[in-house]
């Protein structure tokens, strides 16, 4: 009885914590990160790339999302050697940008593909535009909304509250993750403009976000880290 009261004594300490400015503060960044690191739709991009590239007008839309794997992957390699380079917040600001204005290229392009024929040279022109968007997208959550708010999440989390505030921060992420692979197919068979235009705003509050909240860890020990949030 002793040891279940002293647990429990235990985890209500490390739950009145998470009030405190230097604790609910790093926890929030990483938790909003990794929630936005969905909510900007790339696991729907990706789960329905082959999808959206025959609703592109794309023939072989198979070996289009195998591709687009393949690009993923170096560009993840290229921010890993990037990243302690230029720095967190540099990459996440410069891949959340990037993310939203290859979104909205897809998505005007999309919108402009409902309004004119199939058979125009325009329809084709729009095609070829939404895929370089895709892949767009695509290379720049690579570059550092892929990786980063991972390695941020680790930099900024105090030790006393680091296993529990993890647990979290992932729970969220994995949530928005399910959430934005449910509601994908719905949401493109709504429309294909808008729903690339909902992932490009989720982009735009990324930035903001990132610009706001978010501090650069680079170079930084962990007690200089957690002093800033004091």
């Amino acid at each position: 009885r002793s040891v279940a009261s002293s647990t429990n004594r235990r985890t209500a300490i490390r739950f009145a914590d998470l009030k405190l400015r230097r604790y609910w503060l790093p926890l929030m960044i990483g938790i909003g990160l990794l929630m936005l690191q969905q909510l900007s739709g790339t696991n729907g991009v990706l789960f329905y790339a082959s999808t959206i590239f025959q609703a592109a007008g794309i023939s072989s839309s198979n070996a289009a999302t195998c591709a687009l794997g393949a690009v993923q992957v170096i560009a993840t390699a290229v921010a890993t050697w990037l990243v302690d380079k230029t720095g967190r917040r540099l990459l996440l600001l410069v891949s959340s940008s990037g993310m939203a204005l290859s979104l909205l290229v897809v998505a005007v392009s999309f919108f402009v593909k409902d309004f004119v024929s199939d058979s125009s040279n325009v329809y084709s022109v729009m095609g070829i535009l939404s895929v370089v968007g895709v892949v767009g997208m695509i290379v720049t959550f690579s570059l550092g909304m892929g990786p980063i708010p991972w390695i941020i999440m680790s930099e900024i989390l105090p030790v006393k509250i680091k296993s529990l505030a993890g647990s979290v921060a992932t729970l969220a992420n994995w949530f928005a993750s399910w959430v934005i692979t449910m509601t994908a197919p719905l949401l493109l068979s709504w429309s294909n403009g808008g729903t690339f235009t909902f992932y490009m705003l989720m982009c735009a509050i990324t930035v903001a976000f990132v610009a706001i909240w978010v501090p650069e860890t680079k170079g930084k020990t962990l007690e200089e880290i957690q002093f800033s949030f004091r």
